[in-house]
């Protein structure tokens, strides 16, 4: 993990509630895959608050994109202090049809690398918006992309068929209270499976980091297998293999 400088070269609206900033930055960050993220300071004053959790939706002639709400305010040749790569790339199966990505209570940013991807590798895509995620603008999004508009509550129409459907899922909730959104999903999807085999159900987790190196252990969680840092392990979970 390198401390670097990235430079915003490019502001851009792509819907009512988001902007696009393309980052110039050292060849190391060019390097970032679905699933890995950064964490930034937009001041050189140090201050008592945490890094921003910055994700990257692409990267287009060696500049990362990303993904911030509208009503935050960045300007042109803006510096930003970024410290990454933090976290591990999303693990698909090897042989894939169909991906449903899944924004339950939130928006759908930490997914939205996924989908050039899997659209240039003539995989399906599936997007699942429910709660606060319907909100999220999907008119800039690739015509490819199936959308479906859910309920609070984490149904929707069709629900059994679009889950057996796909090969593999990736939720993503409201940071407020991640194991206890996570617990209710899995128990909903048993329900409507009977069995959710292994690498098939993930949970994108986004807990504040403190350091981000694994150095302070404040983003740990238990697995069946012992407990597992996030910064480093991390974002992304298989959900049968997590104490709940």
């Amino acid at each position: 993990m390198n401390v670097s400088e990235a430079i915003i070269e490019r502001i851009r609206q792509i819907n009512a509630g988001y902007q696009h900033l393309e980052l110039a930055v050292d060849e190391p960050l060019q390097k970032i895959k679905p699933g890995q993220t950064l964490l930034v300071r937009q001041t050189e004053s140090w201050h008592p608050y945490l890094r921003e959790h910055w994700w990257t939706v692409g990267v287009r002639e060696k500049r990362l994109i990303v993904e911030r709400p509208l009503d935050e305010h960045y300007t042109p040749s803006q510096v930003i202090n970024v410290l990454g790569i933090v976290g591990q790339p999303y693990r698909f199966r090897r042989s894939l049809r169909n991906v449903m990505l899944i924004a339950h209570d939130t928006a759908p940013t930490p997914l939205m690398m996924n989908i050039p991807w899997l659209l240039g590798n003539n995989i399906s895509v599936t997007l699942v918006l429910t709660g606060e995620g319907t909100r999220y603008p999907t008119t800039h999004l690739d015509e490819r992309v199936e959308i479906i508009h859910g309920e609070p509550d984490f149904t929707w129409q069709d629900q059994v068929m679009t889950i057996g459907w796909a090969d593999q899922i990736f939720v993503v909730v409201n940071p407020y209270d991640e194991i206890s959104h996570f617990k209710e999903i899995v128990e909903r999807i048993t329900d409507l499976r009977t069995i959710i085999p292994k690498n098939y159900l993930f949970g994108v987790f986004r807990p504040e980091f403190a350091c981000g190196a694994g150095a302070c252990n404040a983003c740990m969680i238990r697995t069946q297998q012992g407990t597992s840092l996030v910064c480093m392990e991390g974002p992304a979970y298989d959900l049968t293999q997590l104490i709940l």
